[in-house]
């Protein structure tokens, strides 16, 4: 299997869903987290698995129970996950990233 890497920006974007839902309820942050733990194995044991997110070579993989997606790239060396983005806003903003090395 490759390994994952993650954008700091996904990183940030994980870390403040995380924080929002606990805001709401508590133990709702630590499920959320818990589903983005539980989806990674999954985009990296069968990464062609998931649809591909328009024409470009990113794939997106849709939470189960949140309104959440996982924008990925799959490179040579790597699975590269470019956003955790909420699903219903701001569409594509993440398209710019640049990979990390």
């Amino acid at each position: 299997m490759k390994p994952v890497r993650v954008h700091p920006q996904a990183k940030a974007e994980w870390d403040h869903a995380i924080a929002s839902y606990e805001s709401q309820i508590a133990g709702l942050g630590l499920e959320f987290h818990t589903k983005v733990e539980q989806a990674i194995p999954k985009i990296q044991q069968a990464p062609q698995t998931w649809p591909p997110h328009g024409v470009a070579p990113f794939r997106k993989y849709l939470l189960e129970r949140f309104p959440y997606l996982i924008f990925y790239l799959e490179r040579d060396q790597d699975i590269w996950i470019v956003a955790v983005a909420h699903a219903k806003r701001r569409p594509d903003y993440w398209k710019k990233r640049k990979p990390q090395a």
